[in-house]
């Protein structure tokens, strides 16, 4: 389906009834990737996915976004749908969107929400980290220069492909800075603002956010619970998908 936003066209699925959930996704994903949770949770609700600007369907945003950014986009996009309640499930990058959207004024209302191998956590950095990051900031400062960029051609590009992620890899050079916004936003400062019952997904194999992280939310969150998905990845809903249905049917589906 497609929906016209704040000048974006905006792919999405929508299917079901009933009380709204709306599934927030990860980076680099589409909407597309969650079908068969959707499908599976449409049995008990309206299940809402859209593309978020730069990924799936949906074009770049104009400029490097944050995560405000985003909560703004999800808020026109509910806005659009007529759609003043929703349960909230933010998958990785999704997690931080759905954190900024419930500890923030926006006119919508959230019963419960579900952050699911949910990004949001900056890890410390070891001094071996701290010293290659200074490294790399004084060759980036160099070799940003014209006479670096004449004596020492395509260097600063190597550099930068030797430290980013894949997802980094792979992202435009928009979506790059997007990304370094987002991943520089510790919201650690706000967890303890969200009053929504909080549902915490993670994979124990989960090493893009380590099930560590999902310990650090529940104690800051007021009420918020792990419910650990053993064996599975960074993709919980993926790698265990009956595991993650029925828990999710029990959290989401007690509340019709």
């Amino acid at each position: 389906m497609k929906i016209s936003v704040g000048g974006f066209t905006v792919n999405y699925t929508d299917e079901g009834s009933g009380e709204v959930l709306v599934i927030l996704q990860g980076w680099g994903t589409h909407a597309e990737l969650y079908a068969s949770l959707s499908a599976r949770l449409s049995h008990i609700m309206r299940v809402i996915v859209p593309d978020l600007p730069g990924f799936g369907q949906t074009r770049e945003p104009p400029e490097p976004w944050c995560a405000d950014d985003y909560a703004d986009f999800v808020l026109d996009f509910l806005s659009a749908l007529k759609i003043s309640r929703a349960y909230l499930l933010g998958h990785s990058n999704g997690g931080r969107i759905t954190m900024k959207l419930v500890t923030r004024p926006s006119g919508i209302s959230v019963p419960k929400i579900v952050l699911m191998d949910s990004s949001g956590i900056v890890p410390a950095k070891t001094p071996g980290q701290k010293l290659s990051l200074r490294l790399y900031k004084a060759a980036k400062a160099l070799l940003s220069t014209r006479i670096g960029t004449r004596l020492f051609p395509g260097t600063l590009d190597r550099l930068r492909e030797k430290r980013g992620s894949a997802d980094y890899k792979a992202a435009s050079p928009l979506m790059r800075a997007t990304m370094v916004k987002l991943v520089n936003e510790d919201f650690r400062t706000i967890m303890p603002m969200i009053t929504q019952p909080t549902l915490l997904i993670w994979g124990d194999k989960d090493s893009v956010t380590p099930i560590s992280d999902a310990r650090i939310m529940e104690k800051l969150i007021p009420d918020a619970g792990i419910v650990t998905v053993s064996g599975a990845g960074h993709y919980s809903f993926l790698d265990r998908p009956e595991h993650v249905g029925r828990v999710l049917e029990y959290f989401l589906g007690g509340s019709q």
